[in-house]
């Protein structure tokens, strides 16, 4: 699905594009005038984490739910603790901040990371192996993502990078196009 027919959330409409006409997420870094999408500005991503903005849009995310996008070792985690009425709770922190749920699904359909299954990482993300192991250049998404709502997300900024875990899951909407989150965006853009 090209990013260009996916419906846009208002906010991140307001964001500022780079030349093919993709809107930059707050959190992302610029170099000489470029965006550089695989990688997370450390400044900013702090900024948003302590004031509760989404890392997509950069508006304020009210007090409630937040949401992020998980590739299929957390998802399918997730999905088994769902399935077996057990709670959730990953305690090793991850890169990637929160964002409003429509924000989340527009970028799960709009990253050609998150999109697809096959979607490789066209870069490292500086420190992320020892954190995550996911964010790595060449590594695949794999076969399932998801969408996810959490009660809250907790965070921690060191010397080098800023650090999120998140809280009781709230919604699961796993895919494995991220086409298939159309409908929910197209009502979360409506009110529902």
């Amino acid at each position: 699905m090209r990013f260009d027919a996916v419906p846009m959330p208002p906010a991140v409409a307001a964001r500022p594009r780079d030349e093919r006409g993709y809107p930059v997420p707050a959190i992302t870094p610029w170099e000489d005038g470029e965006p550089t999408f695989a990688l997370t500005d450390y400044e900013r991503s702090a900024r948003c984490a302590r004031r509760r903005e989404c890392s997509v849009c950069g508006e304020l995310m009210e007090r409630g739910p937040v949401w992020r996008v998980v590739g299929t070792t957390e998802a399918e985690a997730i999905g088994r603790a769902l399935a077996a009425g057990a709670p959730y709770r990953n305690m090793a922190p991850t890169l990637e901040g929160p964002g409003h749920r429509a924000c989340m699904l527009y970028a799960s359909m709009v990253c050609p990371y998150l999109a697809r299954p096959n979607a490789r990482r066209s870069r490292d993300v500086q420190g992320a192996e020892e954190v995550t192991g996911e964010l790595v250049r060449g590594r695949a998404r794999g076969t399932m993502g998801a969408v996810v709502g959490f009660a809250d997300y907790e965070f921690a900024i060191t010397a080098t990078r800023v650090l999120f875990r998140f809280l009781d899951v709230v919604e699961f909407l796993p895919h494995q196009e991220a086409a298939d989150q159309l409908a929910a965006l197209r009502a979360e853009l409506q009110g529902r």
